[in-house]
């Protein structure tokens, strides 16, 4: 005969998934905190003592919580305890829960005094240009107390502080299949390279500059085994062309630029990049149109991830200012 919900004594044997397993489980807040109190000290008594409870209560509600799950959390040892797979599964998803919690609390009082708080965001060169600075200065308007922190960063770099946590969000690239997991990405646009040289280069003279031009001048570069390095020489030789032997390979930008201005070297650098910096009159693009391009970017975001107000508007207004830009 089937149990009536109301005779359930608070265990859960039932092997089905339950998504408010914890209402009917009645769990608490209190022993959320006393697993990672348990994590940090591996020890009841220190535990209890952090959360000013006594040792008999804390080891009271350690049991209750495992006689709701049916395993046990932590093995007993001399030297103290230690948490089995279950525990430290139940450890993790503790911390994430109360974490998310906090935050509620810091959107709370930061949409109640206008919005603030603190949005970290990566981005890789191309956009960190033009787009994130346009949205930047477009949400400084509406929340001028909201801290933002940018991290410049390749791409692979940038996936790792996503996945960590350390970043709300990013604008950059997924460049393999496995580090798309637990990811959402938005394209935006393909980013085409371009030669720059220093202003008052010979070549920026030429009225029909070919690649076969450029393949016996001395370049500066990307290091091997970059995206760009490999597109770079892809490109000479599908042209039947020897790709340059005479290069620096560095992407410290300071070095690039001193470079160029100081001797004859050509560098391939990302369209809008390059001119930003001819803008301002520190470099020239050569008037050639490389069959060279770096893979799309776009905006990457984790999947089930609650952003604080403060990230969403800041994601909102990159969008608004990607649609202008791209």
């Amino acid at each position: 005969m089937a149990r009536d919900d109301d005779d359930d004594d608070g265990s859960l044997t039932d092997a089905s998934p339950n998504p408010n397993w914890f209402l009917r489980a009645r769990l608490k807040t209190r022993q959320l905190l006393l697993l990672i109190a348990l994590d940090d000290e591996r020890n009841i008594h220190r535990a209890a003592d952090v959360l000013c409870m006594t040792q008999p209560a804390a080891s009271k509600q350690l049991k209750d919580l495992e006689d709701m799950l049916d395993v046990k959390l932590f093995e007993r040892h001399p030297r103290g305890m230690e948490p089995t797979l279950y525990g430290e599964t139940m450890i993790r998803h503790a911390r994430m829960a109360l974490t998310s919690l906090s935050a509620a609390h810091e959107d709370i009082v930061s949409l109640k005094n206008g919005l603030s708080g603190q949005v970290e965001v990566g981005v890789i060169m191309t956009p960190a240009m033009g787009l994130l600075p346009r949205a930047i200065s477009r949400i400084k308007l509406q929340a001028p107390k909201l801290r933002i922190g940018v991290h410049m960063e390749s791409s692979k770099v940038l996936l790792d502080m996503l996945q960590r946590g350390s970043l709300d969000f990013m604008i950059g690239r997924i460049l393999e299949e496995d580090a798309a997991a637990g990811l959402h990405y938005e394209e935006l646009t393909v980013e085409p390279a371009c030669a720059v040289a220093r202003v008052g280069h010979p070549l920026l003279k030429e009225d029909n500059l070919k690649l076969a031009d450029l393949a016996d001048q001395p370049w500066i570069l990307p290091p091997p085994g970059s995206v760009l390095r490999h597109r770079w020489e892809l490109m000479f030789r599908r042209a039947a062309l020897e790709p340059p032997s005479n290069c620096v390979d560095t992407t410290a930008l300071l070095l690039i630029t001193a470079l160029l201005q100081q001797t004859d070297s050509l560098h391939v650098m990302p369209v809008e990049v390059a001119r930003y910096y001819a803008s301002l009159n520190v470099l020239a693009i050569l008037p050639i149109e490389l069959p060279c391009h770096m893979d799309a970017f776009g905006i990457i975001t984790r999947e089930g991830h609650l952003m604080s107000p403060g990230a969403r508007q800041l994601l909102h207004e990159v969008r608004l200012a990607a649609r202008d830009l791209y």
